[in-house]
């Protein structure tokens, strides 16, 4: 039998994995992960679960959600993607990642089954989360999408509720190039009627929805309808909103540790789900629904969300990888009282398949920049990031590796200075990675 290090070098050597490669390994329909779960006795009709879909905030929302239900004593499942350090970040039961011995015995038991149905490492992870969630008898799983929705290996599911967070442009090669071809593939997690919430109206995508839902005879939501949450304060470590609920004029008062201004969506989403839960017999209420806002990296440990993890010199985290994304981050970024006299220093890398003009476009010219790479193959080269930047005024150097771009970032750091690490999940997870070693090492 594999130890833990073999079974992950089996799965990442044996199995087409989208974020390392790309479009090269996405596998358009779910006979995959239909024969999968089918062999595996289906393990994702055994439990309830709630589905998220959207283009950006759908990982925050499915664990504000989590962390709702979980403060409310519900045993919860959460499957995420992709992770940044270890594959178990994916599968959470109550927060906690599932044991390795567990994903260890998964593979081996399931290795004939896997070389003949041969499936994408995104539609292995999805069939192994439904069985542990299975196996451990949850009450219910929060389940985000990986890409798009209709084709998702997780869209064999029937939630009891939907949820699309919003729709940009990403993915565009595969998911379409408007955002209401995009809208349209994220429709498709709509079930026959099951509810689903719409976290933020755009115009061009709110038609898309409402045709769908009245097709499948859908009851259909939208966020701000419940609430709207007026900002009233942040620091390091919490902000603050005034909840205004639409029917009663009540006002509540909202502490999250979801730091950055994109949350604001998130919380008024996850808000706007939990009441309509309420309304279909479970028991969510407002006010440990807040309480659980306040501790969600905690309850649920998410972590690279604007995640400010050092001060003096300041170290943020955050995995913002399309412009819609760099957008927000930028808005946190302006919105942010950095020490005076202290420089800005950002570790930059992207994958090849996004948008990186309208990207960097967005990035301050004022910015120290070390332009770096992930260690997979999807990754856009260093140099090759170097130049683009270098058209656009921004400054730096190219680095082989985020190894060697965060060390050489983190030796020029003052005490004023705050560096910030952006462009994917993999330079996050990786510079995390780092960062934890540089810490037990100190």
């Amino acid at each position: 039998m594999f130890n833990y290090e073999e079974t992950m070098e089996f799965l990442n050597n044996q199995l087409p994995m989208f974020s390392k490669s790309g479009q090269s390994a996405f596998k358009k329909g779910l006979e995959n992960i239909t024969a999968l779960c089918k062999a595996l006795g289906n393990p994702q009709n055994e439990f309830p679960s709630v589905h998220i879909a959207g283009t950006n905030g759908k990982g925050s929302t499915s664990h504000l959600m989590s962390a709702a239900f979980q403060q409310n004593g519900y045993k919860t499942g959460l499957y995420t993607s992709p992770h940044l350090i270890d594959i178990r970040e994916r599968i959470r039961i109550n927060g906690i990642p599932v044991e390795k011995e567990f994903v260890i015995q998964f593979i081996e038991e399931n290795k004939s089954l896997i070389a003949a149905i041969q499936p994408s490492y995104f539609e292995l992870n999805v069939a192994m989360a439904f069985s542990a969630f299975a196996k451990e008898k949850v009450d219910i799983a929060v389940i985000e999408t990986g890409l798009g929705g209709r084709l998702d290996s997780t869209n064999i599911i029937m939630p009891i509720l939907s949820i699309i967070t919003n729709i940009g442009l990403d993915h565009t090669e595969i998911l379409g190039d408007t955002l209401e071809k995009i809208a349209i593939e994220k429709a498709g997690i709509i079930k026959e009627k099951i509810p689903v919430l719409i976290g933020e109206t755009q115009t061009e995508t709110e038609k898309v929805f409402i045709e769908k839902a009245f097709i499948h005879h859908a009851p259909i939501y939208f966020s701000e309808h419940f609430w709207a949450l007026i900002p009233a304060g942040s620091n390091q470590h919490f902000q603050s909103f005034k909840a205004v609920e639409s029917k009663s004029k009540s006002i509540l008062p909202i502490k999250s540790d979801l730091l950055g201004s994109f949350q604001k969506h998130n919380i008024t989403t996850a808000l706007a789900a939990t009441q309509i839960l309420n309304e279909s017999g479970w028991d969510l209420p407002p006010e440990t629904v807040l309480k659980s806002f306040e501790q969600v990296k905690k309850t649920t440990g998410l972590s690279g969300r604007w995640d400010w993890i050092q001060t003096s010199p300041n170290i943020i985290l955050d995995v913002a990888h399309n412009a819609a994304g760099i957008q927000y981050l930028m808005e946190n970024l302006k919105n942010t009282e950095l020490p005076r006299g202290g420089k800005l220093h950002m570790v930059v890398g992207f994958v090849k398949d996004k948008d990186i003009h309208s990207a960097l476009q967005l990035f301050p010219k004022d910015a120290i920049y070390y332009f770096t790479q992930a260690k997979i193959p999807r990754a856009l080269p260093a140099n090759e990031l170097w130049e683009k930047a270098l058209v656009l005024n921004l400054t730096g150097t190219a680095y082989p590796t985020v190894e060697i771009a965060l060390n050489n970032a983190i030796k020029k750091l003052k005490k004023n200075d705050t560096l910030l690490i952006t462009g994917s999940f993999f330079i996050v997870g990786e510079a995390l990675a780092e960062l934890t070693s540089l810490k037990q090492t100190s």
